[in-house]
């Protein structure tokens, strides 16, 4: 019996498709389907593509709403060579070196960590004798881990088993298993004893929605993206991206409505015994009971449809689900969702700053000392917001002067914080709600005070805050979520969920709520899952690229 899985690779196009959502996988996934030789039309609620990775303008400052790290730049790469491009071609990115500063609370030092391996492990053995060789043997083990898990994990849809049954994996699973099952923060704890180098290297789980406590060691693989791969940047930006793939999308045949809020996902019952002669309830997998036969949305004050054959929610799947399906139509129902982990939300702030903050670098994280706590208030059983939290800095005007005025500085800050629309919404100049602002103050106090910047606050000419309720309000995020589905070990891989509905024919999902899951790079491989699924493509690598 072979089990190399199906390939899949003849094309099936000529389908009426409409895709719900204008973020990353949704512009990937009407990109891609249009390529396939589909009639595609993306639906998106807001007046602009992009999703959390948006982009705001006022008083000369230019701020990438969400995502601002540039990891996994092969996975971007394959998705615009696949549109028949590249990432050079729709990008100029720049390598960061430092990679990122690190302010730790215990001393207020900061750590720079360089853009290159070996001077990573110098970095490290200066901070802890011995640690420099403890380091080669975590990244040899990251990059093995990262290798198989993109080989094997990542762009599969788990339709089917057997194509994982490889010798590649067969002869890793001891290794697996142990890293499946030991968290994070003990994989690392067991190689540093320096508390530094620990949070330096647990801190990636945040970029997964999840915590170092919680999220398995399999995620070490994050340490090769940032320390051996380094942290590049689009020049312009992240909307630079966004710019790139609706270029790309538009090119290839995708109609963009923005403004459309999508109010029903609509469907026609099949009739099981007529489709499907001599079936039984009893025999074989559950068949869908229903098909989906386009979309409905409001735009303008009016209600609008648009029929599809295909329909692929890149929206938030516990809204897809439990809003635009009737209850008999839902595969993941409300009840799922209460078994599930959110990932945290976030306060973001938008400040232009009067001068330079040489004090910041292009990426700035700042480390509480009592991380077990810190986490622990975000995704403990009783939750509260941390005080001194750990957070992230970013001043892409450190690189990119076209996002702030000459001599000033754009800074965007992200606290992670627990999934609670109660917290509130933000606003500009203050306008957010009273505990929002209050929460920014103490932020910008908290930053002013570890990189000694004293007048930092007194420099902010220009603000904006933003919060869990606007998450949920803007982006239908569950529980007001800034990321999706925390990747725990029950949220992973094949039990994440499926990218297709068990329930409703023609209905598919994508972007950070399903298959792969969080981050730009997931988002973009969510997209060509839904083109595997159409293709009946169970194989697990990634699709073959265009030969120039």
């Amino acid at each position: 019996m072979s089990v190399q899985g199906n390939t899949g690779t003849s094309r099936v196009g000529g389908r009426r498709v409409t895709v719900i959502g204008g973020g990353i996988g949704g512009l990937a996934t009407a990109a891609l389907l249009a390529a396939e030789g589909h009639t595609v039309t993306l639906l998106e609620k807001q007046d602009r593509v992009g999703g959390r990775a948006g982009s705001w303008e006022a008083g000369g400052f230019r701020f990438d709403t969400g995502p601002s790290w540039y990891l996994m730049p092969e996975v971007i790469d394959h998705f615009f060579k696949l549109m028949g491009t590249s990432a050079a071609e729709q990008l100029e990115l720049i390598r960061l070196d430092p990679g990122y500063r690190v302010i730790f609370e215990q001393n207020r030092e900061a750590v720079d960590v360089p853009a290159d391996r070996p001077a990573v492990v110098k970095l490290f053995e200066s901070l802890e004798p011995g640690a420099g060789e403890a380091l080669e043997k975590y990244l040899d083990s990251a990059e093995d881990t990262y290798t198989i898990a993109k080989r094997r994990f990542l762009y599969s849809t788990f339709e089917s088993f057997l194509p994982l049954l490889r010798p590649d994996v067969l002869v890793r699973l001891p290794k697996l298993v142990r890293l499946l099952l030991q968290p994070l923060s003990g994989f690392v704890a067991s190689r540093f004893a320096d508390p530094r180098l620990r949070q330096i290297l647990g801190y990636p789980a945040v970029f997964l929605g999840s915590s170092p406590f919680d999220a398995p060691s399999m995620y070490h693989l994050m340490s090769h993206l940032d320390l051996d791969d380094g942290v590049l940047y689009p020049m312009g930006g992240f909307t630079s991206l966004i710019s790139a793939m609706t270029r790309v999308a538009e090119e290839a045949g995708v109609e963009i409505r923005t403004g459309a809020d999508v109010v029903s996902i609509d469907t026609d019952p099949i009739d099981t015994a007529a489709a499907h002669p001599g079936s039984s309830r009893r025999r074989g997998p559950r068949r869908p009971r229903a098909r989906v036969t386009g979309v409905s949305y409001r735009s303008g004050g009016a209600v609008h449809r648009v029929e599809a054959d295909i329909v692929v929610s890149a929206a938030d799947l516990h809204h897809t689900e439990t809003v635009l399906l009737p209850d008999d139509r839902q595969t993941y129902p409300e009840k799922y969702w209460s078994r599930r982990v959110p990932g945290p939300s976030a306060l973001l702030l938008y400040l232009g700053v009067k001068g330079s903050l040489p004090q910041l670098d292009h990426h700035t994280l700042l480390f509480t000392a009592d991380w077990k706590d810190n986490f622990g208030r975000i995704f403990g059983a009783e939750t509260s917001i941390p005080s001194p939290a750990s957070l992230y800095v970013c001043r892409p005007s450190a690189t990119d002067p076209s996002v702030a005025p000459a001599g000033d500085e754009n800074v965007f800050v992200l606290v992670p914080i627990p999934a609670d629309v109660g917290v509130g919404g933000g606003g500009v100049d203050r306008g957010g709600d009273a505990r929002v602002e209050e929460l920014a103050d103490a932020v910008i106090a908290q930053i002013a005070e570890w990189a000694h910047i004293p007048d930092l606050a007194e420099r902010v000419v220009l603000r904006r805050t933003y919060g869990p309720r606007d998450f949920a309000s803007d982006l239908n995020a569950w529980r007001g979520t800034s990321l999706g589905p925390a990747h725990t070990l029950r949220q992973s891989a094949f039990l994440r969920g499926s990218n297709r509905s068990r329930k409703v024919e023609g209905l598919y999902y994508a972007g950070s709520s399903t298959v792969p899951g969080i981050g730009i790079p997931m988002c973009l491989i969510s997209a060509e899952l839904v083109v595997k699924r159409l293709r009946s493509d169970t194989s697990t690598g990634p699709l073959p690229e265009p030969v120039a």
